[in-house]
Order: C-alpha cells, then sequence, then structure tokens
C-alpha cells in the first residue's frame, strides 16, 4: 500500500504524476494517497510519483 507521510511539501509532483490516486488536503497543505492503484497503469504512475517525489514523503509498504 502506498502512503504519504510527513514530510511532505505540497509540491504537486504526486497529484500531476498519478492523479487517479493522490489528492491534497487543502487545509492541511499536504497530499494524501486517497485510493490505492487498482491496475498497472496507475500502480506505474504510483512508482513513478514515488521515485520523483524531492522529499522522499511517499512510501509502499507492500502490501495490497
Amino acid at each position: 500500500m502506498f502512503y504519504v507521510d510527513t514530510q511532505c511539501i505540497d509540491c504537486d509532483v504526486c497529484r500531476d504524476t498519478a492523479p487517479n490516486n493522490f489528492t491534497r488536503n487543502d487545509e492541511g497543505g499536504y497530499s494524501y494517497v486517497y485510493k490505492q492503484p487498482e491496475n498497472d497503469e496507475e500502480m506505474e504512475q504510483c512508482l513513478e510519483a514515488m521515485d520523483a517525489c524531492p522529499v522522499e514523503a511517499i512510501g509502499n509498504d507492500g502490501a495490497e
């Protein structure tokens, strides 16, 4: 399962890369996973977002 930790700086990278899976908490000013990937394309996008995150705030614990 993908997650976003407290290091998030709300840079938009994950939301731009995987818009079907990441969204923004407007009040808190951070992104979070609102839906785990459901197909190969979404999984690829989430992995790309995890690699692109400038503060390494996105993780994947491997659980489904």
